[in-house]
């Protein structure tokens, strides 16, 4: 069962890549930049603060519109649909959390 994206389970997922470059503070040190994937499409993003302005991790803004499930009352995204992943691109590639473990390694 795929399970919807929101800041908690960015939290948990970094809690169970801990000390790997399956979390964005390894995965710099391997090159790697925090980015999400649709897996219906292909569409990688990588994470942004503002448009053009990466995110140094995983950040659900500047996500498209089209990726949101859920929003705030301010227009926010809280809620991405199930099949949006976060990982990260190095070299044009987008890694899983798992592949930049593994990769980094």
């Amino acid at each position: 069962m795929t399970r919807s994206i929101n800041e908690k389970r960015l939290r948990s997922e970094n809690l169970a890549f801990a000390g790997t470059a399956g979390v964005s503070e390894h995965a710099r040190k391997a090159r790697f930049v925090p980015a999400f994937q649709d897996t219906l499409t292909g569409r990688v993003e990588i994470a942004c603060f503002t448009p053009g302005n990466p995110a140094p991790m995983h950040v659900l803004s500047c996500l498209p519109d089209e990726w949101a499930a859920e929003r705030n009352m301010t227009g926010e995204i809280t809620l991405l649909k199930p099949s949006i992943v976060a990982g990260f691109v190095r070299d044009g590639r987008f890694f899983t959390r798992e592949e930049a473990a593994a990769a980094a390694d």
